[in-house]
């Protein structure tokens, strides 16, 4: 789940309020994450190494040299350090509660993999908390999770999948027994989850507010905590989009602090925060 969130720190180099006015332009055009008033001391604290590392006196400079045609890495980069990710395995439980019950039954799948897919996925804890709901409660049925976020940075995280110990105590004990392995050696202070798991998880670069990518059809979308940084706009296309990729009877998912008021779609509301589109 992309934020423009991150720690206070004090920084050097001042933000003119023409240069905050090009970033949240740029950040619009780039993610269609709206960058709220206030935030130019986190902006600041995000980009300043980066001007120093190309010796660079102003944001101007930077900025000039991110817009320019050749330089699609330090672009990613910059997007990459302008959204922090807040996520955490289970987080808002009641989903994963009410998840299996959500899932297609062997007769409408026939046989097909079940396909869930975590829109905005961050680190990867959102996706790898799906598949171990998947894993436990469809022992010997075909699935796979699909995570997706704009940052190179934390879906190599993900991929990754090692995590702070710590942050296996949000895991139930019945699927952290289960399906998490321990660190050792280099890796000691940090777990896992066995491999059988994880390589039914998948993750891919998406930019949710532009055309997506050939992903296939999805039982289950969750796009959770990443709508409320959009325009109504783009919260519209970016819905339209999403229920061509939703199988009928497919579920969408978003955070339980989001709505779908106002915006035009033909999906169902299931419950706070749950949709489906009809079967017919």
């Amino acid at each position: 789940m992309s934020a423009i969130l991150g720690p206070d720190v004090n920084v050097g180099i001042e933000l003119s309020a023409e240069e905050f006015d090009w970033i949240v332009t740029f950040l619009r055009r780039a993610t269609g994450i709206e960058l709220k008033e206030g935030k130019q001391t986190l902006v600041m604290a995000r980009l300043e190494r980066r001007l120093r590392l190309f010796q660079l006196n102003n944001y101007t400079e930077y900025f000039q040299l991110i817009a320019g045609p050749n330089a699609p890495a330090e672009t990613q980069m910059a997007i990459d350090l302008l959204t922090t990710n807040e996520t955490y395995f289970f987080r808002e439980q009641d989903h994963f509660s009410q998840l299996p019950g959500l899932l297609p039954g062997e007769a409408v799948t026939r046989g097909r993999s079940i396909r869930v897919w975590s829109a905005a996925s961050s680190s990867g804890e959102e996706a790898y908390t799906i598949a171990l709901i998947l894993a436990e409660c469809l022992p010997d049925r075909l699935w796979e999770v699909v995570g997706s976020d704009i940052s190179t940075r934390v879906l190599e995280t993900a991929r990754r999948c090692l995590y702070p110990i710590e942050a296996a105590e949000r895991i139930p004990e019945r699927p952290r027994r289960a399906f998490c392995l321990r660190g050792q050696g280099e890796h000691d202070g940090l777990f896992t989850l066995k491999s059988g798991l994880r390589s039914r998880v998948s993750f891919v670069q998406v930019n949710l507010t532009k055309p997506l990518p050939e992903l296939g059809q999805f039982d289950i979308v969750f796009l959770r905590n990443v709508m409320i940084y959009f325009s109504a706009e783009t919260k519209g296309l970016l819905l339209s989009r999403i229920e061509d990729l939703l199988r009928p009877g497919g579920h969408l998912l978003i955070g339980h602090a989001e709505s779908l008021h106002g915006l035009s779609h033909g999906l169902e509301t299931v419950a706070p925060s749950i949709y489906r589109k009809p079967v017919h």
